[in-house]
């Protein structure tokens, strides 16, 4: 051994009991979903896009199968349910990039959705004495204008942390709530009616996207959420996402290494809010009135107990949670005044058994560092040792 080398490191009984601990302990984390995500892990790209397909196009029929068990008729109307979940989702999934991905913990989204739908509706209703656009076109810019405002907000506080970055965004969206109420031309409770809606009429004349007729909604909605998804999954990817992830896990060593953390966490606003917008505006546009009883602090903390209740960090797992979070109280009417309670006791319940939420976020860059890590050193031992050398031998005292 050259003292250029340096010393190698074997494995010992030490570090395998080590290594077989931290996989037992990792197997009864995951005990009862462990087996299905290695099947899923082991199965070829092209099956896994097949079956991801098979569910999307279950997800679009569902507002046309009324199940028997899982619809909400007759206390509230099936389709209309299904938008209601759907929008619930996108929402979540907007906020899943601001707390799940960066680990910014927003109390005040809600004000986004606001911005989202107060845009819409003052650029469409007859209410409104601004200027007129088609409704379509009041979607980019509600995502533009809540993004505005995302930068807005993120730029002076975002330097903050914690409790007093959850303190400050709280208190905006009750600036929000409280501007909308006092402010003349955002006409308070009377707020504005007949918001506009995507065109095209059915044969009888109606509108196809009527306030009524919740599936055409539905379909708009979960296509966004597609498209929403497949642009998060690759941010998540991308040199964005492992940044939010490292300033997710510890900012200091995020900034230390190199990462311009408070750029990262800005972008992590913009873009959560123009979600929000988004879905402020589609929300807006179904229900078709606007005023300022639809954006309390209630509603903001429902929209990050989706996300905690599906599993911060992961898109799939947010968008689960957002549609639990609008199917229950929906499903069982009778109890939807104590939604609240109920979710809070179910929040309780899944940080006691299942801290990380239903769908929980797995560290792939870890594991795949292990396993590169693993190759490595495989390919230099074997470069290292020539083919004819033989084994060495137990040290004597030691069993053979």
């Amino acid at each position: 051994m050259s003292f250029i080398d340096g010393p190698k490191i074997l494995p010992d009984a030490e570090s395998d009991r080590e290594k077989l601990d931290v996989e037992a302990q990792s197997k009864k984390k995951g005990r009862w979903s462990q087996p299905l995500r290695d099947r899923w892990n082991l199965l070829p790209r092209q099956v896994q896009w097949l079956w991801l397909l098979i569910v999307v196009g279950l997800a679009y029929l569902l507002p046309v199968f009324n199940v028997p068990l899982l619809t909400t008729e007759p206390g509230n109307d099936w389709p209309l349910a299904c938008f209601t979940m759907a929008s619930f989702a996108l929402i979540a999934v907007g906020l899943n990039v601001v707390i799940g991905y960066a680990g910014l913990l927003d109390l005040g989204y809600v004000a986004f959705f606001a911005i989202g739908s107060y845009t819409a509706a003052m650029l469409t209703s007859p209410d409104s004495p601004y200027l007129h656009i088609p409704y379509l076109w009041t979607l980019p810019v509600a995502m533009g204008v809540a993004m505005f405002f995302g930068v807005v907000l993120g730029i002076p506080t975002l330097r903050l942390r914690g409790d007093y970055l959850a303190i400050v965004t709280l208190g905006f969206g009750e600036i929000v709530r409280i501007l909308a109420t006092i402010i003349p031309a955002l006409k308070g409770q009377v707020g504005f009616q007949n918001v506009g809606h995507p065109p095209g009429e059915t044969a009888d004349g109606n509108p196809i996207f009527a306030n009524s007729n919740g599936t055409p909604w539905y379909w708009m909605t979960l296509t966004i959420i597609l498209i929403v998804l497949l642009l998060a999954g690759n941010l998540e990817r991308s040199r964005v996402g492992r940044s939010w992830i490292a300033i997710r896990e510890d900012e200091d060593a995020a900034e230390i290494m190199g990462v311009p953390t408070f750029k990262y966490k800005v972008w992590a606003f913009a873009i959560g809010a123009a979600v929000g917008g988004l879905s402020g505006a589609i929300f807006a546009g179904q229900v078709g009135f606007v005023n300022n009883q639809k954006f309390d602090v209630q509603t903001s903390i429902l929209f990050v107990a989706a996300v905690v209740l599906g599993g911060a960090g992961n898109k799939v797992g947010a968008v689960l949670g957002g549609a639990l979070v609008a199917y229950i109280p929906l499903r069982f009417t009778a109890i939807a005044d104590y939604k609240y309670f109920i979710f809070g006791i179910a929040l309780i319940i899944i940080m006691i058994f299942r801290p990380q939420g239903l769908i929980p976020a797995r560290q792939r860059l870890l594991a795949y560092g292990r396993n590169a890590y693993h190759k490595i050193a495989r390919k230099a031992a074997t470069k290292a040792s020539p083919p004819d050398t033989p084994a060495p031998s137990a040290p004597e005292g030691e069993a053979s």
